[in-house]
């Protein structure tokens, strides 16, 4: 079968390990189920498995994504969702969780395996492309909201660079959720993309905000995490699921963290759970992910070169 995978690791050019070719359709296995896919997405994780981030040598050649929508073995419309191992559903009883990809092959393939507990029906309200953007980005976003930060109707929050898959999708939600939401972005046009998703206003990085808000969502890592601190009330959650720009800001901001009493949380994929109820949300508020381009499975390399230059807002979508 066709399918966009990791023949090699380059820490400094991870898109040379990237192949577009034929690899061994899954096999069948007790417990598992394989999906026909119907639509995959790209999130900045495949980026990281092709610098040798949570995929090593040893697993090569690895298919690449996370998330998909298709259609399973019985003819349902399925959402997987990509955290195995996470209850021992399907692996042996000692081995840790993992996300697909890590240990098994991923969804930019015709077809994939994943245990049966992974495989969640997909409402008809939302279409394959729709529903393939959820199971990372939109979880993790969902999760960083409303578990992690535990904001309510009525609060502010900050969400730092808008335009990445997982910045885009809590706008969105946060919009949807009645919060009032803040967005920066050193792009102009992104910035403008950001209020017209729902952001109150969007401002360039670092810019002073007309409030100090209840939480801020934070992906950006180094470049932001002065702003970020500096933008909470006293007691406010900073919640953290990435560091594209680096994991080692110049001044932590320690002393501030806590004379305010200021919560730093952070935050990684969802549960099932969670997908479940972001699914639900999505099919009955009508909110659907931001989708920036769909690119058939044969030109996934354009897609990857987007992602890594941040050339995009919102999802870019492969259709095999």
């Amino acid at each position: 079968m066709f399918a966009a995978y990791a023949a090699r690791i380059d820490r400094d050019q991870p898109l040379n390990g990237l192949v577009l070719g034929d690899r061994p359709a899954p096999q069948a296995r007790p417990g598992w189920v394989t999906v026909n896919v119907k639509a995959a997405s790209l999130n900045h994780h495949d980026l990281w498995s092709l610098r040798g981030v949570g995929l090593g040598e040893e697993s090569l050649p690895m298919i690449l994504g996370c998330d998909a929508a298709g259609i399973d073995q019985d003819g349902n419309e399925v959402v997987l969702h990509s955290v195995i191992g996470q209850s021992g559903h399907g692996v042996g009883p000692d081995e840790p969780r993992s996300i697909l990809t890590e240990r098994y092959q991923g969804t930019f393939a015709e077809q994939v395996t994943v245990p049966a507990w992974n495989v969640l029906r997909k409402p008809a309200e939302l279409s394959f492309e729709e529903a393939a953007c959820l199971p990372t980005a939109w979880l993790t976003a969902y999760r960083m909201l409303f578990t992690n930060a535990g904001v309510r109707p009525g609060d502010s929050v900050l969400v730092q660079g808008a335009g990445g898959g997982v910045a885009t999708a809590a706008i969105a939600l946060g919009k949807a959720a009645g919060l009032r939401v803040y967005a920066t972005s050193r792009d102009e046009a992104k910035r403008k993309r950001a209020v017209e998703l729902g952001a109150v206003e969007a401002f360039e990085p670092g810019a002073r905000l007309p409030q100090r808000v209840d939480a801020v969502i934070e992906t950006v890592g180094a470049a932001t995490w002065s702003h970020s601190v500096k933008s909470l009330r006293p007691g406010g959650t900073l919640v953290i699921s990435g560091a594209t720009s680096g994991d080692r800001p110049t001044h932590a901001e320690l002393t501030r963290i806590f004379f305010l009493e200021l919560k730093v949380v952070g935050s990684t994929m969802g549960s099932k759970d969670e997908l479940e109820d972001l699914l639900a949300f999505c099919a009955t508020t009508g909110l659907r992910p931001v989708i920036d381009e769909v690119l058939p499975l044969d030109r996934a390399r354009e897609g990857f070169e987007k992602l890594a230059a941040g050339d995009l807002f919102g999802k870019i979508v492969l259709k095999p």
